[in-house]
């Protein structure tokens, strides 16, 4: 069962990934963790990837795809996987699609956690950090017991600058999840929509109830 989780910033993705992975017993990868461990390990794919990662930019496809095979032959993906983080764009799935067809593979389901821009940025934004210790704490999530006082230090909490909600609007923009890459998978009926809203375990069980499907296809129980 190959499964894709995407998610705008501040949807919970990576949390949701790993706890989906948990349930339905298949391997999660990020690739995020892929590109770093592969840079570490100075592998020959982490070689040619390490001047783009470094600078922020979009590793290209055909370096990805090649991590993610070679990742797939590890024992703990015998059953599926979790792809957290790819496909970011149109191109990056055909090539997915590609690369699995050519293995007489195919992704299964789609999950999109959806979830409106202003949540996202109340989310986001709510983010709040002390001058002196480092300790973070969140308007809504984790906030101090004063208002702009540290509970471990007595220091001063400010918010940093990627933290404000102009800035957070912006990169929401920029890594928006593309329309097309939606259509694609909603045209091959692939395409599971959740409402993102809820709170962890809410979320957590919408996936799992959408991810029911293909797991009933795969053969695998229900947890």
């Amino acid at each position: 069962m190959f499964v894709i989780l995407l998610g705008p910033p501040g949807s919970g993705k990576g949390t949701q990934a790993a706890l989906v992975a948990e349930r339905t017993g298949v391997a999660h990868i990020a690739s995020g963790d892929l590109f770093r461990d592969n840079i570490r390990r100075e592998t020959e794919l982490g070689r040619r990837a390490k001047p783009f990662y470094d600078q922020g930019l979009l590793v290209p496809d055909e370096i990805t795809i090649g991590m993610i095979l070679e990742r797939l032959e590890q024992p703990d993906c015998r059953d599926g996987c979790i792809l957290d983080g790819y496909p970011r764009n149109l191109d990056q799935a055909k090539a997915l699609d590609a690369a699995l067809g050519g293995r007489g593979q195919a992704v299964d389901t789609v999950l999109y956690i959806d979830l409106p821009d202003e949540e996202l940025v109340s989310r986001l934004s709510g983010r709040w950090a002390c001058r002196q210790c480092g300790q973070i704490y969140h308007e809504r999530f984790s906030p101090p017991k004063k208002a702009g006082v540290c509970d471990r230090c007595g220091g001063e909490l400010y918010q940093r600058d990627d933290d404000r909600p102009e800035t957070v609007r912006r990169r929401l923009e920029v890594q928006r999840t593309p329309r097309d890459l939606l259509e694609h998978y909603r045209a091959a009926r692939k395409l599971a929509e959740v409402n993102g809203e809820g709170d962890v375990e809410t979320v957590a069980r919408a996936l799992m109830s959408a991810l029911e499907p293909a797991r009933r296809g795969a053969g695998l129980e229900s947890a």
